[in-house]
């Protein structure tokens, strides 16, 4: 253990020095990296790529830190590292391999955000299986693998087994049922310290919010289709899309630009913490069709800030979202959603402010900080401790 990582009274582990890499700093891993690293009890270093070209860093990013993206020379602290975090977008078996000699024994955990065997791929693209695989040797050559969701873990669980018998011959047997040993749920923190106001202020009751990427693994096409059958009626709503867009975009959204026109109150990625908070304040409704969603960090930001959440029965958000709140916050397929959307137009269907109140409640007291970095905390102090039991065997 470093000199940063002391004991309590009582033996309880106090801190850590963990080295963070983060081969895709954007989205929900930054998000996930930022809120860990201002709320841990532990010491994080942190290193970061840019959210871009991820087959590249999938490829490249373990080379990167291991000899240039990282200072692992004993200069950089006391004993330096006591355990490394890192995510799926890194290959954790190139990374223990090309670490320097002293170091290819350090505990390593691997969050994943999401997998590359079960991320929907556009028509004209067929899966190219060995991403899948750095997924399967990351989680083998990692000490802990970390899901965001329950859903997630089911999903990559069976789509790996699905993925090892498609091999020929010499097929890892117990890679399955290793993988399984070593995986578990830890749901990311969601950074709320704005958030949790349902009073309405700046509201005016109509406005939709879109807060994802605007990719096709969002599934934008039936969420502009219902908008412009609302427009069509003639239904008053303004709407707002938020999130990130790339060199490409869905082409619905150009072809659906003019007529909404009049509708948009603000369209594009907001980088300013503030001013994104400020702007989920004065949304209404917040709406996902998306076809791949493992956890929904976005989603769950606009209903702190005081959104009713309008979300497809599917993926994590039956999960994410409480049972009790399952009829006002999800609807079945997206052929319903126009019905959805005109009837909460039309005023039925809303969550009442205390329905909200006791949403929000419940969403901050298992997602916010307080609750889930201190269960980081703790599960990354476990894996310390059962690596320094196996070197005292």
């Amino acid at each position: 253990m470093s000199d940063r990582a002391a004991t309590a009274g009582g033996g309880a582990l106090e801190s850590l020095s963990i080295a963070v890499l983060e081969p895709y700093y954007g989205g929900s891993h930054a998000a996930f990296v930022d809120t860990l690293a201002r709320h841990t009890r532990h010491n994080l270093t942190l290193a970061t790529l840019p959210a871009r070209k991820w087959k590249w860093r999938m490829r490249g990013a373990s080379a990167w830190f291991a000899r240039d993206g990282f200072d692992w020379s004993p200069k950089g602290g006391p004993d330096h590292i006591d355990l490394i975090l890192t995510c799926d977008m890194l290959s954790v078996a190139d990374l223990r391999a090309l670490l320097p000699h002293h170091l290819r024994n350090l505990p390593i955990v691997c969050y994943f955000h999401e997998n590359q065997l079960t991320y929907p791929i556009s028509d004209d693209q067929t899966r190219d299986f060995q991403y899948g695989m750095t997924n399967i040797t990351s989680c083998l050559a990692s000490d802990a693998v970390w899901f965001n969701s329950q859903f997630h873990l089911d999903d990559f669980l069976g789509a790996s087994a699905d993925l090892l018998r498609k091999m020929p011959d010499f097929v890892p047997q117990q890679a399955g049922a290793e993988i399984r040993g070593k995986a578990k749920v830890l749901y990311p923190p969601v950074n709320v310290e704005s958030g949790q106001s349902t009073s309405g202020g700046g509201r005016n009751g109509r406005t939709i919010l879109w807060p994802h990427r605007w990719e096709f693994d969002k599934n934008p096409e039936p969420f502009f289709e219902a908008l412009l059958r609302l427009d069509d009626a003639g239904y008053e709503f303004d709407l707002v899309l938020l999130g990130e867009q790339f060199r490409t975009a869905p082409p619905v959204f150009a072809s659906a630009w003019q007529r909404l026109q009049p509708h948009i109150t603000h369209a594009g990625y907001l980088p300013s913490r503030d001013d994104y908070l400020a702007m989920l304040g004065r949304c209404d409704l917040v709406v996902s069709t998306a076809i791949q969603e493992n956890f929904g960090i976005a989603v769950i930001e606009a209903i702190l800030a005081g959104c009713q959440p309008l979300l497809p029965n599917r993926l994590a958000y039956p999960e994410i979202i409480p049972e009790q709140h399952h009829a006002q916050c999800l609807y079945p397929n997206d052929t319903g959603l126009f019905k959805v959307l005109r009837d909460w137009l039309n005023g039925r269907n809303r969550m009442t402010p205390e329905a909200m109140t006791a949403l929000t409640t419940s969403l901050d007291a298992r997602f916010g900080p307080d609750q889930a970095v201190s269960e980081l905390d703790d599960a990354l102090g476990a894996v310390w401790e059962a690596s320094r039991a196996m070197i005292g065997r």
